[in-house]
């Protein structure tokens, strides 16, 4: 008997803490390179919208707006090519949209090389990494792996808590719950040090290398 073609590569548990720490890179360079803006965690997003919206110096109402914005489009995107391709495996969907975030984020690791420091740029790069990752996002959402929602962590540190010994359960998740904290926190570090010391482009081609391994070699088994 053949082997399943859903199971070659690499597990998706994998595949997701990687891009929990690409995430952790792509708001490292939003937040300290764009103007305190998030392009991935949109719970941040919208809290920092609220602050814009009040006056508080050094937030930017436009450039929240355009990420919000993008990120939605990317989800609307996201949602639409998982519709087309129900009835295909969870490694074809997985691979499609790490590649479509491959290419995004590497065209802005292009824009940030040739076209830094300029407003036009910002605008562009904060366009480029939100709809990247609204489109992540909603594969992610669809491919249902419980506690990697690769962007935010409220839920996986309320879980990793609330059902562990000292809480109500076992704590049997807490391993991965942890890595996923650990992969974030991991992600905003190195992100931050490339940044403060060589500018934009070069953690943005990070992370979009990244991705573009990860679509070649993700699998559809969690």
């Amino acid at each position: 008997m053949l082997p399943d073609p859903e199971t070659r590569g690499l597990r998706l548990v994998a595949v997701l803490l990687t891009l929990t720490v690409v995430s952790g890179m792509i708001d490292a360079v939003s937040y300290l390179g764009l103007g305190r803006v998030f392009t991935a965690n949109m719970t941040g997003n919208v809290v920092v919208l609220g602050f814009a919206a009040a006056g508080a110096p050094g937030f930017s109402v436009p450039h929240t707006s355009v990420s919000l914005c993008c990120f939605l489009l990317g989800a609307v995107t996201g949602g639409r090519v998982g519709a087309r391709h129900r009835q295909g495996s969870r490694r074809r969907r997985a691979r499609l949209a790490l590649a479509a975030e491959a290419v995004l984020v590497g065209a802005s690791a292009a824009v940030a090389f040739v076209w830094p420091g300029t407003g036009a740029t910002r605008y562009a790069l904060i366009a480029l990494t939100a709809y990247a990752m609204g489109l992540r996002n909603a594969t992610v959402r669809k491919l249902g792996v419980p506690d990697l929602t690769t962007t935010v962590l409220t839920m996986t540190l309320t879980a990793l808590a609330s059902e562990s010994r000292l809480g109500d359960g076992t704590g049997h998740r807490s391993p991965r719950r942890t890595a996923a904290v650990l992969a974030m926190a991991g992600g905003a570090c190195l992100g931050a040090w490339l940044v403060l010391r060589y500018g934009l482009a070069l953690p943005l081609l990070i992370a979009a290398l990244a991705s573009a391994v990860l679509a070649v070699v993700a699998s559809g088994r969690e």
